[in-house]
């Protein structure tokens, strides 16, 4: 009897220990799987050199384009009209103005005011601006201009807290910036395979980051481009919990089914034994 009861301790002690070495195994996995650049201050450097990248101007891109001077009558003639404008289903009129923009043709042209047909595309922001300061100084004394890509959007998607389009204000854009807007990963999220969908010269491109990894922070895909998209897709556990309830459900479907079935024949059988 001593014996059953020692063996008996000696399992009880051995079975809390795997339990104790499952615990800390499953925290270790939830840890490595959710914490990003894990590798920062062991693998790598202190420094790291982050990819230089502007975005440049694009077929189809909506170029927000203002000149000033110190004439405002001389710099006139080379702004667009403000106009105000009307959201669809409402019956009022935006008393807003909103400047126009310049949209960038096929051939990477925009039609400029007294310049012409200028060709901008490959130019970053920046250099556009340049461009048309050297030109304008023929016409306007000391001009300062300004030039914006109105319709750079990027979208989120996935596994994320908020998922959608994102209108980019600024010139540099990374894919942290685009996770941030999207108030960061769900816990459902992996991390170590992010893809981004990119269109180069007609074609579709993807690129995937391990979020886990320092080395995301210096990819060449680092900086987003307009129109690209992040998709965050679910880890295992997710995949895992879907595949389950989608059984789960199929199950109970054809479980109603049989039931229903079985309870027209038994009133079918009542009816028939009744006559």
């Amino acid at each position: 009897m001593k014996c059953t009861k020692r063996n008996w301790t000696g399992k009880a002690k051995l079975f809390s220990a795997c339990l104790l070495l499952l615990s800390f195994m499953s925290c270790r996995t939830s840890v490595d799987t959710v914490a990003y650049f894990q590798d920062l201050g062991k693998d790598s450097p202190d420094s790291l050199r982050v990819v230089d990248y502007m975005p440049v101007i694009a077929p189809d891109d909506q170029l927000q384009i203002n000149v000033s001077g110190v004439d405002p009558e001389a710099v006139a003639v080379f702004n667009m009209p403000l106009t105000s404008y009307q959201t669809a289903g409402e019956t009022m009129v935006n008393t807003t103005p909103v400047m126009q923009t310049y949209q960038v043709s096929d051939r990477g042209e925009i039609v400029f005011p007294v310049l012409g047909r200028l060709q901008v595309q490959g130019l970053t922001c920046s250099e556009l601006s340049d461009m048309l300061r050297g030109r304008l100084q023929a016409y306007v004394k000391d001009p300062l201009v300004t030039v914006r890509i109105s319709n750079f959007n990027v979208s989120v998607l996935g596994e994320v807290k908020k998922p959608g389009r994102i209108n980019v204000t600024s010139e540099r854009f990374s894919v942290l910036d685009a996770i941030g807007m999207a108030e960061d990963l769900t816990i459902y999220g992996n991390r170590k395979n992010v893809l981004l969908i990119r269109e180069v010269d007609g074609k579709t491109v993807h690129h995937r980051f391990d979020l886990t990894s320092a080395e995301t922070l210096t990819s060449p895909y680092f900086y987003l481009k307009q129109n690209d998209v992040v998709y965050v897709e679910p880890n295992k556990a997710q995949k895992s919990s879907s595949r389950y309830s989608q059984s789960r459900q199929f199950n109970v479907s054809v479980m109603s089914t049989i039931v229903s079935a079985i309870s027209v024949l038994a009133s079918l059988g009542i009816a028939l034994w009744g006559r």
